[in-house]
């Protein structure tokens, strides 16, 4: 896959992931690229625990949506890369695509708009410095 984003995460296909087509049931797309998200966040702190995340990383999923390319089907092995492309005050937009490993065949691609989120208040709120200094960090970080 065309190393563009700086967090990749591999996936292979289980039996389960596929519907009556045969193929990836379409939502199953987004459990992909939620775990894309998990693999970005490791990334981003990989001196915590996945539990930790939500302490020093709280949002909630404002927005998520797939185009789909191709299927993909049992067995396959699936590459997903996402990155952030923006951040604002209190949000980040996450790109991914998500390609075969082997012939690199696009898959799907898309978006999702993370806002950072208070659950004790309810209240929306901005991006942390130290988050915005390691999401910029990784970003332009070398390949």
């Amino acid at each position: 896959m065309d190393r563009k984003y700086r967090v990749q995460t591999t996936i292979t296909v289980r039996f389960s992931d596929t519907d009556a087509m045969g193929h990836v049931n379409n939502a199953n797309i987004f459990t992909y690229m939620e775990q894309g998200r998990v693999a970005y966040f490791n990334k981003l702190f990989p001196e915590k625990k996945l539990s930790d995340h939500y302490d020093i990383f709280p949002f909630i999923l404002a927005n998520i949506k797939a185009d789909f390319k191709s299927p993909a089907y049992c067995g396959e092995s699936l590459i997903v890369g996402l990155g952030v492309v923006h951040m604002g005050n209190k949000s980040l937009t996450m790109e991914y695509d998500i390609a075969e490993e082997l012939t690199e065949r696009l898959v799907a691609t898309g978006s999702s708009v993370l806002v950072m989120y208070d659950y004790a208040s309810a209240a929306t709120y901005p991006i942390p410095d130290e988050l915005k200094a390691r999401i910029t960090e990784l970003e332009h970080s070398q390949r």
